[in-house]
């Protein structure tokens, strides 16, 4: 019988490396349809008994204004050109806070956030999280920087079902994604910690210092420059 079990496990263990090889390989090239977080959100929708109107519209790398893909890098991984999908110090800076019992903080890079909404479920587990390790190694290895960004920006929540930059934007600025100005991508960027919490569109004066720090960073970063070396696949 444990002999059988050991056989039974391995089997399903192969089948999960190959099927989500595979899922990676294929959102490389076609857009994710939607993502586990929107169907987690309407599970608890249908839970809590309040409806919740899921937007998402996929909009294409060329579709979205520069300045938010820069907004999100400067206020959520400003190490995400360098790294591999883990920025080891700030885990590391976190880790301690937290063993110090300081207020819970987090370390997440964009790949990971990316893994996270894109294929698993909210929680803190160490078995999620390992989870989240191996899609976040899988797209590193199999994607570009560009390409996370991309399906980072078309996946993250931006209010009560308000996925992706489409929708973020059309909710809370009236515009498409393209047409953003720099000061409503940094508004948008600013409130990513706590979407559900923060308003873009009505920023709290948090919000609105955090989003003016945001704006100086994009400049910091080297604006346009930054883009065409991330575009050109250059690590840095």
């Amino acid at each position: 019988m444990l002999s059988s079990l050991i056989r039974r496990l391995t089997r399903a263990l192969l089948w999960f490396v190959a099927g989500s090889i595979v899922l990676v390989v294929v959102f490389r090239w076609l857009p994710p349809p939607g993502t586990a977080l929107m169907v987690e959100r309407k599970v608890q929708s249908w839970f809590s008994g309040e409806p919740i109107d899921l937007q998402r519209e996929w909009q294409p790398w060329e579709h979205i204004a520069d300045d938010l893909k820069i907004a999100v890098i400067a206020g959520e991984d400003q190490k995400f050109a360098s790294h591999w999908g883990f920025d080891v110090p700030a885990i590391q800076a976190a880790f301690a806070n937290n063993e110090r019992g300081g207020k819970l903080r987090g370390a997440s890079t964009l790949t990971q956030q990316v893994a996270k909404n894109l294929f698993l479920w909210s929680g803190r587990s160490w078995f999620r999280k390992g989870l989240e390790a191996w899609f976040t190694g899988l797209m590193e290895l199999l994607w570009s920087k560009e390409r996370i960004l991309e399906v980072y920006l078309n996946s993250a929540e931006w209010g009560p079902g308000v996925f992706g930059a489409q929708a973020a934007a059309q909710y809370h600025f009236g515009v498409d994604a393209s047409r953003l100005s720099r000061q409503q991508a940094s508004q948008l960027a600013a409130v990513l910690p706590s979407p559900i919490k923060w308003n873009a569109g009505r920023p709290s004066a948090y919000v609105a210092s955090r989003a003016s720090w945001i704006s100086r960073q994009i400049s910091q970063l080297g604006g346009d420059s930054y883009l065409m070396q991330l575009e050109a696949g250059q690590r840095f």
